[in-house]
């Protein structure tokens, strides 16, 4: 067996990729702070019953487990950290007022994502915890777009939904859980004639206002004045689509606003999600670059639920996608014992400057540095010139 070999769908990050993923790490948690958020950094391994809190089925078969040998009781793997962060929230910080929080840490799951590469993420994320109101839905979309724009990305597509509208159109029903993920999968996917088998047995009007579902996808403006005749008149229906166009409304003042699209129909996530649902897409990928939403009920089991939104991003991916980080100029120094030269290097890596000591004969071959100037030794001094100038001198 090659024993260089990695398991699959598991891959190194190389150098360049590699400075590139921690420069905008650095610049995005900055972001970050200069919004209020405080960065946590929950551990690797969990109890598999704190993981999986409020999450659904989805989350438990994308789980690493193992056993811990200490207590014998099953650990999970994290394959996501919103859960992680909400029991930070709930149990440890147990603030009364809002609290914001963001974090970047790897995940893993058992199965390669559908429409990823990796079954390893970097996932980076915020979160604000304590407010209720449709100001934090907004702070969270708006802080993702400034990531987005961060990392160079100019023109995003920005689809909303919210899970109140499907919770508005079975409040009078009594339906399985199991049955309830056999439906939002057909709402996803918008399986007309799967769907129409599943409602057979619902009152008519239940029925075809979920058929409806499947077709309230577009310009926000347009879907919603189709939602309004299409949908029953409950309060959670109203209210739903009454955030939905509010938020769509003032995402359209943001600089560089998105497009922004609802499909109603999109339900990825439905039992983790409380509320307001939004997706982030971007010309050169298929699969949504970021996902987020309301979740006031996660933090319930760690005795406390508090009103949450917020967002998480593949930063492996985000950093594939930007353009932003660019070669670093560098400047070589020989490889040598000298006083002058060490003071020289000191000095010049203490003002930002990048030098490479290299033996003679070295290329310093670099995918992210571009050795273009060389310290060379004049009259007793150790000077910085152009690669070019110092070899024709």
């Amino acid at each position: 067996m090659n024993r260089w070999l990695l398991p699959e769908d598991i891959a190194d990050v190389l150098p360049a990729k590699a400075r590139k993923v921690e420069q905008l790490r650095r610049s995005l948690l900055d972001l970050y702070r200069s919004y209020g958020y405080e960065l946590v950094a929950p551990p690797l391994l969990e109890f598999l019953d704190s993981l999986l809190t409020g999450t659904g089925s989805d989350l438990n078969l994308q789980t690493f487990k193992l056993v811990d040998q200490l207590s014998g009781r099953t650990l999970g793997l994290r394959a996501d950290m919103t859960p992680q962060v909400a029991r930070i929230d709930a149990h440890l910080l147990n603030r009364s007022g809002v609290t914001r929080l963001c974090y970047a840490g790897s995940i893993a799951h058992t199965r390669t994502p559908v429409g990823c590469t990796s079954r390893e993420e970097l996932q980076l994320g915020a979160e604000i915890y304590g407010h209720a109101g449709w100001e934090a839905d907004l702070e969270a979309l708006t802080l993702l777009l400034q990531t987005l724009q961060t990392a160079g990305l100019k023109q995003v597509y920005l689809d909303l939904s919210h899970a109140g509208i499907l919770t508005g159109i079975l409040a009078d029903q009594t339906v399985a859980k199991e049955e309830i993920e056999t439906l939002y999968s057909l709402l996803q996917s918008k399986d007309r004639s799967g769907l129409a088998s599943w409602s057979r047995n619902l009152p008519q009007p239940v029925g075809q206002a979920l058929m409806a579902l499947t077709e309230l996808s577009g310009p926000a403006a347009e879907v919603l004045a189709r939602a309004r005749k299409a949908l029953p008149s409950n309060a959670l229906v109203a209210d739903a689509l009454a955030l939905l166009e509010r938020l769509s409304n003032a995402i359209a003042l943001t600089p560089s606003a998105p497009e922004v699209s609802i499909d109603l129909a999109d339900l990825r996530g439905y039992q983790y999600h409380s509320g307001m649902m939004f997706t982030a897409y971007v010309d050169a990928l298929p699969q949504p670059i970021a996902r987020g939403g309301r979740y006031d009920h996660v933090g319930q089991a760690f005795g406390r639920a508090r009103p949450a939104t917020g967002f998480s991003i593949d930063l492996l991916t985000l950093a594939g996608l930007s353009t932003d980080l660019e070669e670093r100029s560098a400047i070589v120094a020989p490889w040598i014992s000298d006083a002058g030269l060490n003071a020289a290097i000191q000095a010049l890596r203490s003002a930002g400057e990048i030098v490479v000591q290299l033996a003679p004969g070295d290329a310093g071959l670099s995918a992210e540095y571009r050795l273009d100037r060389v310290l060379v030794e004049q009259g007793g001094a150790w000077k910085v010139q152009p690669k070019s100038a110092s070899k024709s001198s």
